[in-house]
This record gives structure tokens, C-alpha cells and sequence, in this order.
């Protein structure tokens, strides 16, 4: 096997201009490869199973062997939700204090409004579980959970528009071009499975505000990770994945033979040019030929009790639901898939709040109750992390016109509410806390890097000490600021 300054000299005047920016990337994983080839032996029993791991990872014994990560696009209200404020029915339609917002920034959707009159929540809010954490009418399935899982409410965020703030939260960055939370997993961990891919990604339908961000395939992308790595995306109509079924008159036999004679073709090519994207081409074709087989009987959902549809709600059956795809991630946990995520849009209530967000809440809260129950009464929730939450939070004031039952709310980055469930989670914790207006934090203050942090930690990775060599920087999911455990919600 060439080393890569053997490759390098290999290479011929067009294929180095063509070719460079791999070149370098493959010294650079080379460089990781070495240092990660020192790194102390692992001392846990994560990797016996898992393949093209990193050496050296995980870092600890992980408390997670896999995540689902329910992402509601678009920014849940968290005082609507999560954040009981009962004190802002008194502040119906007053002017929010100077003292509260203290000249943050707000989007150009309401800085010119002559006013920012508070909208309180016209949902009721009621205690649940031993410690009566208070939770929204709206979701009931999910607040007889809360003995189960740890509400962060402080989270905060720099990005006030949807774009650069949910590139962000799941790639480290507000700037296109790093790689995803998903994609670091498997690339440090390897897979556990040799039929489908490690990283999973589900776009479910929405019943509320049906004008939505869009969502860019940056956000499960691998970025300067070898593209293997990248999350892969499953359709609701048609082919679950796109160009999986055989062409018309290609039966499985002669496919074989082509990808065969296909990868003989690359092989050379990899050995002439050395660029590691030619053997993730390999990897990929033969994967995409083995979930020929996996991608159907993954999708296929006849073998499931009628008491689990049952649970999961009546939409269940509904391809590309938000119940459906609940169901296929624990379908996905249970044959090694390391990361699924699941993008909701449509909470993006700038107005018409009491139409749309019942809507929306009715459509991802059974199926996420259904979901804790799925993987606990399987035997999965104590090795399985489920996470939900969005990019940031909305504002106590009304963008536009406000009435006692209609008001909107527009984006709000300095506090917002998510919660985690399951591997290492210490259930019933209610961390950080927020001032009457759920305005700014006022306790335990938790960035977006070190929500990844502890995402990162739970699956048995020191973010610190996780990096991949990229254009001069030790690249990090957490950015070179870095993240902070949060320690409070672990068990």
C-alpha cells in the first residue's frame, strides 16, 4: 500500500491541479490517522462491533450506542410548550420593557414595528411527574414522560435567522461547509451494521403553517469528511432512496457483475491517484447494492403488532408522517444504524399561533411518547439517546396584530427549550431557567456547542479531542470555542 507522499509524487501535472484540494485532504487524514494511532488504548466495550472506527475512540466507556434526534424546523414557542410564564397574562398587550430586551437584535420582520406589545400564552399549563414540571396542554402524551427526560430550558444561540442558525446547531457553524453532527459519529465510530448506512435522515410532513424554510442537504452533509460519511436521505413516495431499484431489465445478477467490473475500474484509479474519495465511491456502491435488500425490509412495516401501530397514532401507516417516521427510526435503532434524524418544519408561527401550532404539536406528540415507550419496552431506551428541540426560540411579543386569541411570534435566539430522554439521561431534571418574559436566561446558561458537547460525550467522544486537519485548523463540531458537558442532565 502506497503512503500518501508516495501517491503524491504519483500524481501527473493535471491530476495534481485537479486533484490537489484531495491530495491535501488525505495527507491531513493521514496526519489524523497517526495521531489518533497514538491515542490511548480504549478501555470500554463500544467498538467491539463496530467497523472503520477511529482508533483510539471512543475516548470513555459511551453511555449512548446510537442517537435520534427529532428536530422541529422552524423553532418551537417555548413558552407556548415548555417555558410556563403565568405571570405575562397581567402584561396583555403592554409595551415590552426596555430593561428586558436591553438593544438585542431582532429580525427585519419586526424591528420596524412601532411597537412589541406581549402576547402571553393562551394555553394552560399543568404539573406532571414526581417533580410537577409544568407542560403545555398541547402536548399530553409527551408531558406523562417528563419522569424520563431532562428539559433544558437555557439554551441560547448567536443565529437569529433559520438558515444560518439550524446549519449551526447541526453542523457547528452558520457558515455552509463543515461537517454534521451525523457525519462526525460515523466517522469517529464506524458502523454496527453492514446493510444500511450509518447516518439516516427522514423529512416528515407537517399539518401546520404550510409555508416553510426549506431544508438544504448541508445539514447531513459531511462537509470536509470523506463523503462516505454523509447522512443519507429517505424518500416518503417512491424509492425509499433514489436510484436504489435496478433499472428495467437489470436483474440482481448482472448488477453484481457491473459493480464488480465498476470497482475494478475505481481501484485502479485509486491506486494511480490516491484520492480517498475513490474509495468512498467503492464503499458507496456496494452499500447502495446491499440496501437494495436492507432499504425495503427497513420500510416495510407489515411485521409490526397492531398494538405498536396502535401507539403510535392513526398516521402511522402514512408514509413520510412524523408517526411513521418515529417508527421507522426505532426500526432503524434496532438493525445498528448509528444517527437518525428527523426534520419537522412548519414551526416557524410568525402569526396565526393558535391555528397552526396545535397542529403541529398534534402531529409530534404521540408519536414521540410512542417512541419513548417503543425503545423502552424493547430494552433500547437505556442505550439509546432521543433528542428534540429546534434551531431557537420565539419572542413573548406579537409580530403583528394582537388579540386575546390570535398573535404570532418571531424569532428569538437568546433562549429556547429542547429536552433529551434515554442513554445517560437523568430523567426528571429541569436545568437553567429563564426571566418572567422567557427572554433571557437568567440560570445555567447552555450554548448550542454544548448541547453537541454532550451529545458528543454520551456516545463516548471528548468534542475537545475530536478533530479532523482542514485548511489549517484542527476542525471541531464544537468550533474553536469548544463546548461544555452538561453535566446536570447526565445520571
Amino acid at each position: 500500500m502506497m503512503n500518501v507522499n508516495e501517491r503524491l509524487i504519483r500524481l501527473n501535472r493535471r491530476s495534481l491541479f485537479s486533484q490537489s484540494a484531495a491530495g491535501l485532504g488525505a495527507a491531513a487524514l493521514a496526519s489524523l490517522d497517526r495521531r489518533t494511532d497514538a491515542a490511548p488504548a480504549n478501555t470500554g466495550d463500544r467498538n467491539t462491533a463496530a467497523k472503520g472506527g477511529l482508533p483510539g475512540l471512543p475516548h470513555h466507556p459511551p453511555q449512548a450506542k446510537r442517537a435520534i434526534y427529532l428536530f422541529m424546523s422552524g423553532a418551537p414557542s417555548q413558552m407556548d410548550l415548555w417555558d410556563h410564564k403565568p405571570t405575562m397574562a397581567d402584561w396583555f398587550d403592554k409595551d415590552l420593557p426596555d430593561s428586558i430586551r436591553q438593544g438585542q437584535r431582532l429580525t427585519t420582520m419586526t424591528s420596524g414595528q412601532a411597537r412589541f406589545p406581549i402576547a402571553p400564552s393562551i394555553y394552560s399549563f399543568a404539573p406532571h411527574g414526581d417533580n410537577g414540571t409544568m407542560v403545555s396542554e398541547l402536548l399530553p402524551h409527551t408531558a406523562s414522560h417528563v419522569d424520563e427526560i431532562a428539559l433544558i430550558k437555557s439554551m441560547h444561540t448567536e443565529a437569529i435567522n433559520h438558515d444560518p442558525a439550524i446549519t449551526y446547531i447541526c453542523t457547528g457553524d452558520q457558515l455552509p461547509g463543515k461537517a454534521s453532527l451525523g457525519s462526525w459519529l460515523s466517522y469517529g465510530l464506524g458502523t454496527e451494521n453492514e446493510n444500511l448506512p450509518d447516518f439516516l435522515v427522514m423529512t416528515a410532513s407537517w399539518t401546520g403553517r404550510k409555508e416553510a424554510q426549506a431544508l438544504y442537504n448541508r445539514l447531513w452533509g459531511s462537509g470536509f469528511l470523506p463523503s462516505k460519511y454523509q447522512g443519507v436521505a429517505l424518500r416518503s413516495a417512491g424509492d425509499p432512496v433514489l436510484y436504489l431499484s435496478n433499472p428495467k431489465g437489470i436483474d440482481s445478477k448482472l448488477r453484481r457483475e457491473m459493480l464488480d467490473s465498476l470497482s475494478r475500474l475505481n481501484r485502479i484509479t485509486a491506486d494511480s491517484i490516491g484520492d480517498p474519495e475513490t474509495e468512498a465511491r467503492i464503499a458507496q456502491y456496494e452499500m447502495a447494492f446491499r440496501m437494495q435488500t436492507s432499504v425495503p425490509d427497513l420500510a416495510n412495516i407489515s411485521d409490526e403488532p397492531q398494538y405498536i401501530l396502535d401507539m403510535y397514532g392513526d398516521d402511522v401507516t402514512t408514509p413520510g408522517t412524523f408517526a411513521n417516521c418515529c417508527l421507522m427510526a426505532r426500526r432503524m435503532a434496532e438493525r445498528g444504524v448509528r444517527f437518525t434524524q428527523i426534520f419537522h418544519r412548519g414551526w416557524d408561527q410568525h402569526g396565526n399561533l393558535p391555528k397552526d401550532l396545535p397542529n403541529q404539536c398534534k402531529d409530534i406528540d404521540r408519536p414521540c411518547s410512542a417512541l419513548l415507550k417503543d425503545l423502552r419496552q424493547r430494552g433500547m431506551i437505556d442505550d439509546t439517546l432521543v433528542v428534540w428541540g429546534g434551531e431557537f426560540g420565539r419572542t413573548i411579543y406579537c409580530q403583528g396584530s394582537l388579540s386575546k386569541t390570535n398573535y404570532g411570534r418571531d424569532h428569538h435566539p437568546k433562549c429556547f427549550t429542547v429536552w433529551l430522554a434515554g442513554a445517560g439521561i437523568q430523567g426528571g431534571v429541569v436545568h437553567g431557567a429563564t426571566d418572567e418574559f422567557s427572554y433571557n436566561v437568567t440560570e445555567n446558561p447552555v450554548h448550542i456547542r454544548d448541547l453537541n458537547a454532550t451529545i458528543l460525550h454520551l456516545m463516548g467522544i471528548d468534542s475537545d479531542r475530536f478533530t479532523y486537519a482542514f485548511k489549517g485548523l484542527d476542525q471541531r463540531l464544537t468550533g474553536v470555542e469548544g463546548g461544555e458537558v452538561v453535566r446536570e442532565v447526565l445520571a
